[in-house]
């Protein structure tokens, strides 16, 4: 994996887990301003979600470079293996 691709796959684990932490610990307002939402959180804490998304998408990201530097995953021979399937008559 070369730095560019590196950096692709962080940041389509750290969007995806974004989107896995903004829900947790959402609590609906208690005390409505006019023209809010009846579903938007009271207190929704981005900054700690920002910081544990990173944390988690940085341990994925290790773990997918493990996988594929031990050859555990070699998505060339997958897409090789694809490529052939799709030419057979």
């Amino acid at each position: 994996m070369d730095w560019f691709t590196g950096i692709i796959a962080y940041l389509l684990i750290w969007w995806t887990a974004l989107f896995a932490v903004l829900p947790w610990g959402n609590r609906m307002a208690e005390n409505l301003v006019p023209g809010q939402v009846h579903s938007a959180p009271d207190i929704p804490n981005l900054k700690k979600k920002f910081l544990i998304t990173t944390v988690v998408a940085a341990m994925l990201w290790v773990f997918l470079f493990i996988l594929i530097k031990a050859d555990i995953i070699d998505f060339r021979q997958i897409a090789g293996t694809m490529m052939a399937e799709d030419t057979r008559p």
